[in-house]
């Protein structure tokens, strides 16, 4: 395992390869501040799902944001629209899980 949150290492090299970004705010990642350093995304709620599909990088602000809800509640919530959270915004893979 890669690391604490048992993805594997395979899957952490493509993730850290292709989100660059916040796959959901789209803000550029910071070492500094807090609210937009990196963190790990379980897009599905669900540990065990450890597939490309649902591993991402988002701000830690997206993630305390989002919490554990589910994806398509939370896309459409006030909470997502006050992070600027939007279908030009998000990544291929949230707009894939969305259906988008």
């Amino acid at each position: 395992m890669a690391n604490s949150w048992g993805i594997p290492k395979h899957i952490e090299d493509l993730v850290l390869q292709r989100d660059k970004s916040c796959v959901y705010c789209g803000c550029d990642f910071s070492d500094t501040e807090r609210s937009k350093k990196k963190s790990w995304e379980h897009i599905i709620n669900d540990i065990n799902i450890t597939t490309l599909d649902n591993i991402a990088l988002c701000c830690i602000g997206c993630n305390a944001s989002k919490g554990n809800k589910a994806l398509n509640i939370w896309f459409y919530s006030e909470k997502a629209m006050k992070r600027g959270v939007n279908i030009q915004t998000i990544s291929d893979v949230i707009k894939k899980s969305l259906n988008l």
